[in-house]
């Protein structure tokens, strides 16, 4: 086994392209074809922008280098995010997997000295007490107290920027909370809330002064004085991406006086193309010619921030998906195990599913459209990268804007459901307490809705006999209706919610299963 995996490690890149069955995800990354002169810090800043850099192994004479990420799950976002989009270190393309290694032990290697200089310097910034290596000092520190918060100022606006566009650009350094859209003095700018200011740092140095496409709609980027946003409505002039539950208010919600205040002047949160909001211009991008205009209106491309934005612009790869939209491309899915059922079971934790179709002549890809679009990005964002039977799922934006069902007589084989009317999505409610209970993939399942008759032998046989092993259970104390249980992995707990949410316990009761932010 392990003398195949390393001869692919040093396979031609054509190969690599993904038909490759993937190292199992491990938090050290191999990269390879990285330019001989490049420096620890530019290999280091590959990883930035996902998480904390714990070790770095260069081979220079072998073009190679070992990255070791803080935690499995901030490599697993890196790969996921570098899969679609090549990764360049001065101007050559590098190839990005997962390494056989679990961990890299350096402590005794020579010439690791410039490695573990530059990884202090990194993470000396990180905990902000310093300028990075190859930043403007005078911008470079992390000041401790700096705000999460960035003002973003977008000039030489030829086409319409939308709140979208703007989530995906600046969520590749970090997550989004919240955003407001507005115009001042005849200028459309932004206020954008990171989770973390060292978030807001990175995306300030890597995306002030750059355009968003080809000479036009320049980034000026600073600090705002807010530390905190207040957004009251979702709709595509403000968004709060922890509160899928706010209403879109009718019209142009007016600002809050504090936040007036900060702006300089009292006004109102408007869209600079009046009629046009979350309009995506009819252009098609190509990452070598820039701007080229098809005969059909298409939509801009997940924006993605490649070597080519160091020239001034970003690359915006192949495949179109459109801001705005709430229809799903799920692909690299195990084409053996994978049902519409399980998809719409398992993307229904972040939303309401309305339609899943399974590609009929390429059973490992999927359309699955959400009730709306902040339902799919919460969607996307959660499960992409997630293993699912054995295989890392991948979900972006799609370029259809509905799943169309068979027409009468045209041959699917039942891979393409209507769930519109199911009675098991859980947003159905406006405000229900449910969009409070959204969280990531986790091993620990919440499970409800159980009857009394029911005993903890009884929940972890029905979790042993689906294949799972149980590590841990208990039942809520104040309500013996809820209990938590702790499977073997993420994936375990993964497939374990597809198959027994709604499962029948009997006495007319179906289990309820999600997520859990707590462990027992």
């Amino acid at each position: 086994m392990n003398s195949s995996t390393s001869t692919a490690n040093g396979n031609d890149n054509k190969k690599f392209k993904g038909d490759r069955p993937p190292c199992s995800p491990s938090r050290v990354l191999h990269l390879r074809k990285i330019p001989s002169d490049v420096t620890e810090a530019e290999v280091i800043s590959l990883g930035l922008p996902f998480g904390k850099v714990t070790n770095l192994l260069m081979l220079k004479g072998k073009s190679q280098a070992f990255l070791e990420m803080a935690s499995e799950e901030a490599a697993v976002t890196m790969v996921n995010y570098y899969t679609p989009v090549t990764p360049h270190l001065r101007s050559q393309p590098v190839f990005i997997q997962y390494s056989n290694h679990r961990e890299l032990k350096t402590d005794n290697l020579p010439n690791q000295a410039r490695a573990q200089a530059a990884l202090q310097a990194v993470s000396a910034v990180q905990s902000g007490s310093l300028a990075l290596p190859g930043a403007p000092t005078n911008e470079g520190t992390v000041i401790p107290g700096q705000s999460p918060v960035l003002r973003i100022i977008i000039e030489n606006l030829f086409y319409p920027v939308t709140l979208e566009v703007l989530h995906q650009i600046f969520s590749k350094f970090g997550t989004v909370l919240k955003i407001i859209t507005f115009t001042k003095n005849n200028q459309f700018q932004a206020l954008l809330q990171y989770a973390d200011p060292v978030n807001a740092h990175y995306a300030k140095m890597a995306l002030d002064g750059q355009n968003i496409y080809n000479a036009c709609c320049t980034l000026r980027i600073d600090f705002s004085k807010l530390t905190s946003l207040n957004v009251k409505y979702n709709n595509d002039k403000s968004r709060d991406f922890t509160r899928l539950d706010l209403p879109t208010g009718d019209g142009q919600p007016s600002l809050e006086p504090p936040m007036a205040a900060a702006f300089g002047a009292p006004g109102i949160i408007s869209s600079p193309y009046a009629g046009a909001a979350g309009f995506a211009p009819a252009i098609g991008f190509h990452q070598a010619t820039g701007i080229s205009v098809p005969a059909v209106p298409g939509a801009l491309g997940p924006l993605t921030i490649t070597s080519s934005a160091v020239t001034g612009r970003m690359a915006i790869p192949g495949t179109s998906g459109v801001p705005g939209n709430s229809v799903l491309l799920v692909t690299n899915l195990n084409p053996d195990l994978i049902t519409p059922h399980g998809l719409f079971i398992l993307f229904g934790v972040y939303g309401d599913v309305h339609r899943v179709k399974i590609m009929f002549n390429k059973k490992e890809n999927a359309l699955v459209q959400m009730a709306d679009a902040s339902q799919a990005q919460l969607a996307m964002n959660h499960l992409s990268g997630q293993r699912l039977y054995g295989k890392v799922l991948r979900a972006t934006l799609s370029k259809h804007q509905a799943v169309q069902l068979p027409r009468e007589g045209q041959e699917d084989q039942g891979l393409t459901k209507d769930f519109s009317n199911s009675p098991l999505h859980r947003f159905k409610k406006p405000g229900s307490k449910n969009f409070q209970n959204i969280f990531p993939p986790s091993a620990t399942l919440h499970l409800s809705n159980i009857p009394p008759s029911v005993t903890v032998d009884d929940l972890k046989n029905l979790f042993t006999e689906a294949g799972c092993s149980v590590k841990a259970f208990k039942f809520f104390q104040k309500d013996r209706k809820m209990a938590l249980i702790q499977l073997g992995s993420v994936e375990e707990a993964i497939q374990a919610l597809i198959e027994l949410h709604n499962h029948d316990l009997g006495e007319n009761h179906h289990l309820r299963v999600s997520f859990s932010k707590s462990t027992i």
